[in-house]
């Protein structure tokens, strides 16, 4: 069990810095981290929202970022396979009944990991969804349909599934992951996040109990923080993203490269144009760093006083957040090879698997979406709209 922030933070320091090693080697060879994800469920690490009356260290949405930055900067792919996990932990703390949270949070602290089967591929657009939620005769529900890119399902004990009931209305359902009829493949070959396993999700009249079914159609009823706080931690990973590139650039830089012969100096790293360049890239990782943690602390002032107000800022930080992080990730790993030289662009060295996977995780929502909120918040005091992804 972790009991506070602090021991969080120390916990996710000192396994970025066990995980960072292999992560190249994971990358190249496509291994699962099952290994590394069962170190991280050990630490208590996946429990530490869980809220505190049900013993958990409930701890605060800054703190939450700064794990996944520090994760995310030794691995990219292994940060990414929890943030649904923690998402749908959030949903049951705001929308599931007294029994529903004593149930699955004693689940979460039992060092059960929630997986995700929410995306659909083929729709007319992200929120098309169409796996289906029907009613039996015997209360139960029975839940049929295709989900793709669901990450962290391969690795899950519960896989949260989005579904639309009879009604047409948003809802949760928590499928144990050996519940018949429901097929787990692993069949994700993206060019980056190789080892996330974010493949495909079968169900076919997979039985779901109402005490495992969330209405999470409520949460979008009134001021809400459920897609501030996804979208922060996906802001964490793109962050991580630029930190753990720029410093292989440092690294590279220092040891290996050669100096510019018409620069005059014996090393790279006196070069006065590579002290500039960066600089400039330092800069652009300490912006996204401190938006990052801006936005975190937008998100605990809000939950800490939730009205339409104090949702907008939150939603509007973690916006802005997530735009320049995602922007600072794609600079800094392209500005490696630039900084670095020729040596770097080895295929054995492997450095541009953080150039692949900032340009994989960057694709989950447009950054220029998310800049059209802030214009209109800020020109005309338009509240951005509760549809999760803000």
């Amino acid at each position: 069990m972790i009991r506070d922030d602090a021991e969080a933070l120390r916990t996710a320091a000192e396994l970025a810095e066990e995980f960072r090693p292999g992560a190249s080697g994971r990358d190249v060879r496509r291994e699962l981290p099952r290994a590394e994800l069962d170190r991280l469920t050990a630490t208590g690490l996946l429990a530490v929202t869980v809220p505190a009356e049900h013993g958990g260290a409930d701890v605060s949405a800054a703190t939450l970022a700064e794990v996944f930055r520090l994760l995310a900067s030794a691995d990219a792919s292994l940060a990414q396979i929890p943030q649904s996990h923690f998402a749908y932990v959030n949903v049951v703390r705001q929308q599931g009944g007294p029994e529903q949270r004593a149930f699955f949070f004693g689940e979460v602290l039992a060092g059960r990991r929630f997986g995700n089967a929410q995306s659909e591929a083929g729709t007319k657009h992200l929120q098309d969804i169409r796996t289906r939620l029907t009613a039996a005769k015997d209360g139960s529900y029975l839940l049929t349909g295709v989900k793709n890119y669901s990450t962290g399902a391969l690795f899950a004990d519960w896989i949260p599934v989005l579904a639309r009931a009879e009604d047409d209305l948003l809802h949760v359902a928590y499928v144990p992951a050996d519940a018949p009829g429901l097929t787990v493949t692993d069949d994700w070959d993206g060019m980056g996040q190789r080892t996330t396993a974010s493949g495909t999700v079968e169900l076919a009249d997979v039985v779901v109990p109402a005490a495992h079914v969330v209405p999470h159609h409520l949460t979008f009823t009134g001021p809400q923080l459920h897609g501030a706080l996804a979208q922060l931690l996906h802001g964490a990973i793109d962050a991580g993203i630029a930190a753990g590139a720029l410093a292989e650039a440092v690294e590279f830089v220092r040891t290996r490269s050669r100096p510019w012969f018409e620069s005059g100096y014996e090393t790279a790293a006196e070069d006065p144009l590579l002290v500039q360049r960066f600089g400039e890239l330092d800069l652009r990782r300490r912006a996204s760093d401190a938006l990052l943690a801006t936005a975190a602390r937008a998100v605990d002032t809000a939950r800490a006083h939730l009205d339409d107000d104090s949702a907008a800022e939150a939603s509007i930080a973690v916006a802005a957040a997530k735009a320049y992080a995602g922007g600072a990730a794609l600079e800094i790993a392209d500005a490696l090879f630039e900084v670095s030289g020729t040596r770097a662009a080895l295929d054995g060295l492997n450095l541009h698997r953080h150039w692949r996977d900032a340009r994989t995780h960057t694709l989950h929502d447009p950054a220029r979406w998310k800049i059209q909120h802030l214009g209109r918040y800020v020109l005309n005091g338009t509240r951005p709209p509760r549809h999760g992804l803000l």
